[in-house]
């Protein structure tokens, strides 16, 4: 049996807008203002994509896989942006991890944590594989995905070290600090 929902109130699911609130958050009070904590008010779909690569590069590091094994898993097409962030992040992962190592002074890729380590793999990726993306945009997502999911210090661990690595491979002297 489908319960009715009384006119003027939002069941919360429509399209992500109550009732009468432009650009509100579900379940908002009719007329009140946008939610600043809104997840959507500034989607990005790099910045997505980067997201998923991400999850899909950790749980493959979790499990001691390939990722192209989590990709076969996935029910849900990945979107190309996604796709080539992990097929790239494969396909140089020596490289990778080489650039990873010389330049994160007193840390092996293994005592990294999973989630510093792969944010890295990303990240290091688009600073050697797509020249098309700025340096200072290759950092600020890094580190917004490193704080978003790592550790407290992960932000400034992964700013530093992909900081030197954006230098030996870009020639970037002037790195914007991104750990904010």
């Amino acid at each position: 049996m489908q319960s009715e929902i009384p006119d003027g109130v939002s069941d919360g699911v429509s399209d992500g807008v109550a009732d009468g609130a432009p650009g509100g958050s579900p379940g908002a009070a009719p007329g009140s203002a946008p939610d600043d904590d809104d997840w959507n008010h500034d989607f990005d779909p790099r910045s997505d994509a980067r997201e998923r690569a991400l999850n899909v590069l950790f749980e493959a590091d979790v499990r001691g896989e390939e990722p192209a094994q989590v990709v076969a898993r996935i029910r849900v097409p990945l979107d190309a942006l996604t796709t080539m962030l992990v097929d790239g992040v494969a396909a140089h992962r020596s490289r990778i991890d080489e650039l990873l190592s010389a330049h994160s002074h007193a840390w092996t890729i293994d005592r990294m944590a999973t989630t510093d380590r792969n944010v890295l793999r990303i990240a290091t990726f688009e600073l050697i594989g797509r020249d098309d993306v700025p340096t200072a945009v290759v950092l600020a997502e890094a580190v917004g995905l490193a704080k978003r999911y790592g550790g407290d210090d992960s932000g400034r661990f992964v700013n530093g070290v992909l900081g030197a690595i954006a230098r030996a491979t870009r020639g970037d002297t002037a790195t914007n600090d991104a750990s904010g």
